[in-house]
């Protein structure tokens, strides 16, 4: 029902906004616990090893900053764990809206299963591959051409079917030098002063674009990190593990509300606020409360920088 729920606020956060082509960054998130919640786990955690906790399963709109969906799962719990049905859920509830969306995941997802999904449906992927010796011995063959890029980087394309695949698909290999401070040794072996970095899609853009799409990925873990620590999204301390996947819906309910206010309030400036810094600006704010003639007056200081932005929001 909740899900459902924060389904229809999304829709209507992207039928305001008039984006014509949206990214859905799908993630997961490890939230630790310090009791013995239902439904908790040992499994990957990096920040307390062998700590229970939740994995939290997390998509966003890009474009427009919003949760499309999530749910709370158990800590052992694989990254790419229910990814294909949150993949078709999600297209099920927006395709009537004529979107082209293209899905942004890291190399936890990179799974055949998951491509033949997206495909199906329509749409287009750019997924982080796993350095699996195929690839890399492709990627070392003198005969593979690169392109020089930016940063240092050289990129080139491939269509490669793995042993298990079924099918054959468009593979961007990126290699970077290795810094030579940061390397132990010296190696006399041909391609190991490079990194190698594989991406697997079925877009037609350069490889460069490819790359450049894929790295803007990293603002998926900043809505993440929003919304575990300014909305509280990592401290599910409820004993039922159906009561937190509720609370879970809730606070993302909020998130997605939040956006709306400013949405509707026309506030371009502050819409990619993260919300603390939001809170600090408009919300924690010193004055004074002032009583007489029956009315209750709130003073602010005249050199308060955003007056007019306050005003707005109170409009």
């Amino acid at each position: 029902m909740l899900r459902e729920v924060n389904f229809q606020l999304f829709r209507k956060l992207l039928i305001r906004s008039n984006h014509k082509a949206i990214t859905i960054d799908i993630d997961s998130s490890v939230v630790n616990v310090e009791g013995h919640q239902e439904g908790t786990a040992k499994g990957f955690n990096p920040k307390k090893l062998g700590n229970p906790c939740y994995n939290l399963q997390f998509a966003f709109c890009d474009e427009i900053k919003a949760f499309v969906t999530g749910y709370v799962r158990s800590g052992d719990t694989y990254t790419s764990n229910g990814a294909v049905g949150l993949i078709q859920e999600v297209i099920a509830q927006i395709q009537d809206l004529g979107v082209k969306i293209t899905f942004r995941m890291d190399s936890g997802y990179f799974d055949e299963t998951i491509l033949e999904t997206i495909e199906t449906l329509g749409c287009t992927y750019v997924i982080k591959a796993k350095g699996y010796p195929t690839l890399v011995s492709q990627a070392t063959n003198p005969s593979l051409a690169f392109v020089p890029g930016e940063d240092g980087r050289e990129t080139a394309k491939l269509v490669i079917h793995l042993d298990s695949w079924k099918e054959a698909r468009r593979f961007i290999v990126e290699w970077v030098r290795k810094d030579p401070t940061q390397t132990a040794q010296l190696s006399f072996l041909a391609g190991d002063e490079y990194e190698y970095f594989f991406f697997v899609t079925n877009q037609d853009r350069s490889p460069e674009e490819v790359i450049a799409f894929y790295d803007q990925r990293g603002r998926c873990e900043n809505y993440i990190k929003e919304a575990k620590h300014d909305m509280a999204v990592g401290h599910l301390l409820l004993q039922s593990f159906w009561a937190n996947e509720a609370i879970f819906q809730l606070m993302m309910m909020a998130y997605n509300l939040f956006l709306l206010f400013k949405m509707d309030r026309g506030m371009k400036m502050e819409y990619r606020q993260q919300i603390k810094t939001f809170r600090l600006k408009y919300i924690f704010l010193a004055g004074k409360i002032v009583r007489s003639a029956r009315k209750v007056v709130m003073k602010l200081s005249e050199q308060y920088p955003y007056q007019a932005v306050f005003d707005q929001c109170l409009a």
